[in-house]
């Protein structure tokens, strides 16, 4: 396919998906509709890079929808200058959006196959890639503003939490009695934490972020 082909694909993208279905913020937009997302999946699956559905990546592992990441960075309210922490960079397509709205973007990813080609489609852009546990975050460079956890988890582990700012928040998709809907919470002052949900979604599942099962007879 052309590059004409895919900046159509963009702005079909941007407009029968995101601004239907509630993603109004013009930096949000404006990023998703100039990062190239066909450079974030492999090459043999370019064609899918602008469908409404996830993106095999190789490894068990898939590229989120567009409107998850866009309903996400929307509802997050993200502002230039703030410092953003990313779980589950994949391929780096969040992360390229939140460097291109004006962050101060660390990403982790755990698979050193996505980590090597993060890199690659990154190349050129102010994020610093971590290889390293999902669950364990970058406390180096802590404390963060926004975490976007890119993908569905069933728990926010307590060392995100606490690698937030007074007042920063935190962005995801969670699993609760198999529904999975998109959530946001913020810390308070006195380190309290909690999500509220705000859509029902299909964000793709993040590795590591299970509770344990009881035993059961």
């Amino acid at each position: 396919m052309s590059h004409q082909d895919f900046q159509a694909m963009r702005r079909a993208m941007v407009e029968s998906q995101l601004r239907t279905s509630g993603v109004n913020d013009p930096r949000v937009i404006a990023a998703m509709a100039t990062t190239p997302r066909e450079w974030f999946v492999p090459p043999v699956r370019a064609t899918l890079a602008y469908t409404d559905r996830p993106v095999p990546l190789g490894g068990a592992r898939f590229l989120n929808p567009p409107l998850i990441v866009g309903r996400l960075l929307t509802e997050a309210q993200v502002r230039p200058g703030e410092r953003v922490l990313v779980i589950g960079a994949a391929t780096g397509y969040a992360a390229a959006l939140l460097a291109e709205i004006g962050a101060s973007v660390t990403a982790v990813e755990s698979d050193p196959a996505l980590v090597e080609q993060a890199r690659a489609a990154l190349a050129g852009r102010s994020v610093e890639i971590v290889e390293g546990g999902l669950t364990d975050g970058h406390a180096g460079g802590a404390p963060y503003d926004l975490i976007l956890i890119d993908g569905a988890v069933e728990f926010v582990p307590d060392a995100l939490v606490e690698q937030l700012a007074a007042g920063g928040r935190i962005a995801c998709a969670r699993i609760d009695n198999g529904v999975t809907r998109m959530a946001i919470g913020r810390k308070g002052a006195g380190g309290g934490f909690a999500l509220a949900s705000f859509a029902d979604a299909e964000a793709v599942v993040l590795p590591g972020f299970e509770r344990e099962r009881g035993f059961v007879f």
